[in-house]
């Protein structure tokens, strides 16, 4: 990815930071890095160092979901749009959830004993990334690649999708650097510019493939977690206008449809609140969601205990060259 701006992370610019209080005294300070892209991958907001590196975690499942797509292995399965939302979801385990995974796999005649996710209660159906692993087997089995190795770094999906990355980022194959995920999947490690310029693509009609998904996200919300969970209250709170979606230790993604911008932020400590109150409060200064909105969706999902308080210090600025 190349970029005209040089020494980003600057005294201009320095990351936003959510501050917790209990009663008149500082608890916490989480330092997080943002910053919005455009198709190009070129810095339009940023606050912090946007080529801070972190493993992207489950933002990436979107473009896991490709290969789904264009395979063609999607198509089969009836109401494909909630399969497809939920390959991209880190869901809430629910039978809704669960019953949706299991269908991928009868469509495509797979063993529940396939699903390489950890087991969660009584099946592996219900494990968060169920429904990105049903995805991946039914695109195997779609194209006659092995099942049992399906997560293989070196196995024909996952280097499709390392493929895919590179693609997409205008990067060398090479420069793919992957880890395992706690669920099993290779996840990628990279800057959060280029977390965010993916993003913009998602947001964009260029692509096919990501058109459909992005529309699947939008349309089918509670796939994506779950009512009164973070990324399914983001999207129904915009009306499909904003595409949200997490990954752990504190990585969170969103961007706005049809627009070409995508926005991506880090917590360098991976907190989870810390990622979700500098989240809304972004989408706030961008007018991405109403203050109303945003509201509700504190009040839902940020509960805070008698006499703890939070605020978020800082905006995203405008790059200079």
């Amino acid at each position: 990815m190349s970029s005209n701006f040089k020494n980003l992370y600057t005294s201009n610019n320095p990351p936003l930071e959510m501050i917790l209080m209990r009663g008149s005294k500082l608890e916490s300070i989480h330092k997080v890095h943002a910053v919005i892209s455009d198709k190009k991958g070129r810095v339009l907001m940023c606050a912090g160092n946007p080529e801070y590196k972190s493993f992207i975690r489950s933002a990436l499942k979107p473009f896991q979901a490709i290969p789904f797509v264009s395979s063609g292995a999607s198509s089969k399965i009836k109401n494909s749009s909630k399969s497809i939302a939920l390959s991209c979801g880190s869901h809430s385990g629910s039978k809704l959830h669960a019953r949706e995974a299991f269908k991928i796999l009868w469509e495509y005649n797979i063993d529940i004993h396939n699903l390489k996710c950890p087991l969660k209660k009584t099946s592996p159906l219900e494990h968060n990334c169920s429904g990105k692993h049903a995805a991946f087997l039914a695109t195997c089995k779609k194209l006659n690649w092995p099942l049992e190795t399906y997560l293989k770094g070196d196995h024909p999906l996952q280097v499709e999708i390392f493929r895919i990355i590179s693609e997409l980022l205008e990067i060398p194959l090479e420069q793919i650097y992957a880890e395992r995920d706690d669920c099993g999947a290779p996840t990628l490690y990279m800057k959060i510019l280029e977390m965010a310029k993916l993003y913009s693509l998602l947001s964009s009609s260029d692509n096919a493939e990501l058109e459909q998904i992005s529309r699947a996200m939008t349309t089918n919300p509670t796939m994506i977690s779950d009512h009164n969970r973070f990324d399914t209250e983001v999207i129904q709170a915009s009306h499909g206008h904003v595409i949200s979606k997490g990954g752990a230790e504190g990585i969170q993604c969103f961007c706005k449809v049809n627009e070409g911008m995508g926005l991506a932020l880090k917590v360098e400590d991976g907190s989870k609140r810390a990622k979700q109150s500098v989240g809304l409060h972004i989408l706030k200064q961008l007018e991405w969601i109403s203050e109303l909105r945003i509201q509700d969706i504190e009040d839902k999902i940020i509960k805070l205990p008698e006499g703890v308080q939070i605020e978020v210090k800082g905006q995203l600025k405008f790059q200079e060259s």
